[in-house]
């Protein structure tokens, strides 16, 4: 049997969980997730716990904000005049935003409080800070050396 190694292709079905149980992701029924180990196309954590999976292994592994998306950083945290945001934005706490920088590339932020006269956005990824549970089932590994 051969193990997950970097450069490998991977497959696996998963199901990724907050500390309370609330999932916030999964793979969807008949859509596994494919990507190349090693490669930086999934969080640090996630990327380490496949590495050495045989496949029809399962894991569950808890991946620290650190290997994930990260600290919440203070300064993505910014309170602006509700008067300067457009009046037909559906302004409530939980909901995400677009925004469009000068030169017209785009960002999100998430409404974390509104006043009558300021909102306060938050540009941080949602899931910063958060420890992360994922399931892992390893469906398929494609080694390196087979794709050259």
């Amino acid at each position: 049997m051969f193990k997950a190694e970097a450069g490998d292709t991977v497959t696996v079905s998963y199901t990724g969980r907050l500390k309370d149980g609330t999932v916030f992701d999964a793979s969807p029924d008949g859509k596994p997730l494919m990507f190349i180990l090693g490669r930086q196309e999934v969080i640090a954590g996630f990327d380490a716990a496949v590495g050495g999976m045989v496949v029809g292994e399962k894991r569950t592994v808890t991946v620290p904000p650190e290997q994930a998306y990260g600290k919440a950083k203070p300064e993505l945290v910014e309170e602006v005049e509700r008067k300067n945001l457009p009046e037909d934005i559906d302004l409530r706490p939980g909901i995400q935003l677009e925004v469009t920088r000068h030169d017209n590339s785009k960002f999100h932020v998430m409404v974390q409080a509104v006043t009558e006269a300021t909102v306060t956005l938050d540009a941080n990824h949602p899931l910063a800070d958060r420890e992360l549970t994922f399931d892992i089932d390893l469906i398929d590994i494609q080694k390196q050396q087979a794709q050259q």
